[in-house]
């Protein structure tokens, strides 16, 4: 069949708005192409692209969806529709809302799709057969049938290598290849919606996997291929790269041993700080920096978003990792029913006071499917469900302590006081004679990009902002 699969981009911008890392629809066309069928992909990151062309032979789009990009996705599957295609969907939000997505959609593959998608094409080939293929909802007599839910993928290295070439548009902006190398999380935090998709088992690729990854990275620099030319970045896009440390420090020594070093990043839990060998074993790998979630700086929230790590470990653990030479982006998530203004004022005073090297002030979500949501539906404090605002930039809820016009302006102006340009300048400068100089200069490039996307959110962002100042009285 001629396939073509459509990934989204969220509207407004954020602190990482200029990287683009297309993530599922890859792993899916690449199965899809693998089988023989003629696949296509999309990625509306990389650049606008002519909808009504780009489906015009199709004989089904699919389209990949988390919550902030499901007002677009729903938008693209009534055109595609309106033309006479049919829509598969998938992706965390259509998983934890199948019911709203049938809505716009033909059929939805909830879960992992990695061993779905194949039997799901296959029975649209014959028409027929739609109730044996996992995790699938349909129509069947004008009502909407849910299959029951697909298992995980147990054994990652089954699934193909990512083929680039498969994406339409400027892959040239694809700056830092994405490399996936496990799913799941151990943990278990309220607000987060990556055990819903991917559950609580850790699976992971074998290192020699994991080795060949970084090879075709390195080909595709050095053959000018399909990103941005001379960019030696490699993002390890796992939800928690370093759960099981064993692994990751066996993959760093063969990484060493091999000359396979490109400048890499991460996202690590705090508690790698415990393993001095696992911190030098990263940095002799090339590990830059690492995006950790640190989420409060209030001992009770760190409680209600079941986070399993004190203000003082984090701490400790920022110094450590500081020691060994690794960066730190800190992740935190302000809203909570302990937080008030002053804990936002915390936050980033804390974030400087500790150096790091760049931060996410992220608002309080209720993502479906994930507790925070639970609870904040049934207590009726959402009040916007506008996907397209659940991109942890805009209060869609009422906090308890604070108004929410309160929690917009005061994190937003957080992340401003952060990268102001006099913090950038001082921060450079106290640098200079304890880090090299081009980490130094990455990091302030960093920082004066946020700190532009930080000032076109707010004038994009102005009107919502002063409809809540105006609510709040």
């Amino acid at each position: 069949m001629k396939i073509v699969l459509v990934e989204p981009a969220p509207d407004g911008v954020h602190v990482f708005t200029d990287i683009c890392m297309p993530r599922g629809v890859l792993i899916l066309g690449s199965i899809l192409k693998l089988a023989g069928h003629d696949v296509e992909i999309y990625c509306e990151a990389l650049g606008a692209f002519d909808l009504r062309e780009a489906v015009k032979t199709a004989d089904i789009v699919g389209i990949s969806v988390i919550t902030p990009t499901a007002k677009k996705g729903y938008e693209v599957a009534r055109a595609c529709k309106a033309l006479g295609k049919k829509v598969v969907m998938g992706g965390p939000h259509v998983t934890a809302l199948p019911n709203e997505a049938m809505q716009y959609a033909d059929y939805v593959l909830c879960g992992e799709a990695d061993k779905s998608i194949l039997p799901f094409i296959d029975a649209l080939g014959k028409g027929e057969g739609f109730e044996k293929v996992p995790g699938l909802s349909f129509m069947k007599d004008g009502k909407i049938v849910h299959n029951g839910r697909t298992s995980f993928v147990m054994d990652l290295d089954n699934l193909p290598d990512i083929d680039f070439t498969l994406i339409k548009g400027n892959t040239r902006k694809i700056s830092v290849t994405p490399i996936m190398t496990s799913r799941g999380c151990p943990y278990n935090c309220t607000f987060c919606s990556v055990t819903g998709m991917f559950g609580h088992k850790y699976r992971f690729t074998c290192q020699e996997r994991t080795l060949n990854f970084i090879r075709k990275h390195r080909e595709l620099i050095k053959n000018g291929g399909s990103i941005k030319d001379n960019t030696d970045w490699v993002f390890f896009y796992d939800d928690n790269f370093t759960a099981d440390k064993k692994r990751v420090k066996a993959l760093c020594k063969e990484m060493v041993e091999t000359g396979l070093t490109p400048t890499w990043a991460g996202q690590f839990h705090i508690d790698i700080a415990k393993d001095p060998e696992l911190l030098a074993m990263m940095k002799k790998s090339n590990c830059f920096i690492g995006c950790i979630g640190l989420e409060s700086v209030n001992p009770e929230s760190l409680k209600l978003y079941n986070k399993k790590q004190s203000v003082e470990e984090m701490e400790r653990g920022i110094a450590e990792i500081h020691r060994n030479g690794i960066k730190i982006h800190g992740m935190f998530v302000l809203g909570s029913d302990q937080d008030t203004i002053k804990t936002i004022e915390e936050t980033w005073r804390f974030a400087r006071r500790n150096k790091l090297a760049s931060v996410q002030f992220l608002i309080l979500t209720p993502l479906p499917g994930t507790k925070t949501f639970e609870e904040l539906e049934k207590e009726g404090r959402i009040k916007n469900k506008d996907w397209s605002l659940y991109d942890a930039h805009h209060a869609v809820f009422e906090p308890k302590l604070m108004t929410r016009y309160e929690l917009q302006y005061h994190t937003i102006e957080a992340m401003r006081k952060f990268y102001s340009p006099v913090y950038t300048v001082v921060d450079f400068f106290s640098s200079l004679f304890t880090k090299p100089l081009k980490d130094s200069l990455q990091v302030v490039a960093w920082r004066l990009r946020a700190l532009k996307s930080i000032k076109t959110f707010m004038k994009e962002n102005r009107a919502f902002t002063e409809s809540l100042k105006t609510a709040s009285r």
